[in-house]
Protein backbone atom coordinates (compact mmCIF):
# COMPACT_ATOMS: atom_id res chain seq x y z
CA UNK A 1 0.00 0.00 0.00
CA UNK A 2 1.12 3.55 -0.72
CA UNK A 3 0.72 6.88 0.55
CA UNK A 4 -1.75 7.70 -2.14
CA UNK A 5 -3.51 3.93 -1.89
CA UNK A 6 -7.15 5.01 -0.38
CA UNK A 7 -8.38 2.72 2.76
CA UNK A 8 -11.46 1.29 4.47
CA UNK A 9 -10.14 0.40 7.47
CA UNK A 10 -10.94 2.75 10.29
CA UNK A 11 -9.16 3.52 12.99
CA UNK A 12 -8.92 5.30 16.47
CA UNK A 13 -5.62 8.01 16.63
CA UNK A 14 -5.00 9.56 20.15
CA UNK A 15 -1.94 11.84 20.73
CA UNK A 16 -0.36 12.52 24.12
CA UNK A 17 2.64 12.97 26.51
CA UNK A 18 3.58 9.49 28.48
CA UNK A 19 4.57 9.46 32.13
CA UNK A 20 8.02 9.06 31.14
CA UNK A 21 8.78 12.13 28.81
CA UNK A 22 7.26 10.82 25.56
CA UNK A 23 4.97 11.34 23.14
CA UNK A 24 2.84 8.56 22.48
CA UNK A 25 0.67 7.95 18.88
CA UNK A 26 -1.58 5.50 19.77
CA UNK A 27 -3.37 3.69 16.93
CA UNK A 28 -6.20 1.71 17.62
CA UNK A 29 -8.54 -0.40 15.26
CA UNK A 30 -9.49 -3.82 14.27
CA UNK A 31 -6.68 -5.91 14.49
CA UNK A 32 -4.43 -2.80 15.62
CA UNK A 33 -2.98 -1.87 18.36
CA UNK A 34 0.07 0.27 18.11
CA UNK A 35 1.31 2.77 20.28
CA UNK A 36 4.47 4.52 18.92
CA UNK A 37 6.81 6.32 21.09
CA UNK A 38 8.62 9.45 20.21
CA UNK A 39 11.24 12.11 22.08
CA UNK A 40 10.02 15.20 22.03
CA UNK A 41 12.14 16.74 19.47
CA UNK A 42 11.13 13.67 17.10
CA UNK A 43 7.24 14.27 17.89
CA UNK A 44 8.04 17.93 16.64
CA UNK A 45 9.44 16.99 13.42
CA UNK A 46 6.63 14.74 12.91
CA UNK A 47 4.08 17.62 13.84
CA UNK A 48 6.59 19.99 11.13
CA UNK A 49 5.83 17.04 8.55
CA UNK A 50 1.82 17.35 9.52
CA UNK A 51 1.79 20.72 8.64
CA UNK A 52 3.96 20.99 5.67
CA UNK A 53 1.73 18.23 4.01
CA UNK A 54 -1.26 19.82 4.97
CA UNK A 55 -0.16 22.99 3.52
CA UNK A 56 0.58 20.55 0.64
CA UNK A 57 -2.82 19.42 0.52
CA UNK A 58 -4.80 22.29 1.00
CA UNK A 59 -2.98 23.87 -2.15
CA UNK A 60 -4.26 21.36 -4.49
CA UNK A 61 -7.31 22.75 -3.86
CA UNK A 62 -10.75 21.43 -2.38
CA UNK A 63 -11.06 18.50 -3.80
CA UNK A 64 -9.13 16.21 -0.73
CA UNK A 65 -10.34 17.31 2.36
CA UNK A 66 -12.72 19.15 4.40
CA UNK A 67 -13.62 22.89 4.10
CA UNK A 68 -10.74 24.47 6.11
CA UNK A 69 -11.89 26.19 9.23
CA UNK A 70 -11.26 30.03 9.49
CA UNK A 71 -8.20 30.72 12.16
CA UNK A 72 -8.86 33.46 14.86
Amino acid sequence: MSINSESQVAANLQVGPTDRGMVRIYVEGEGIDLPLDFDPDEATEIAEELLAAAEAARAMGPKGGKPRKPRR
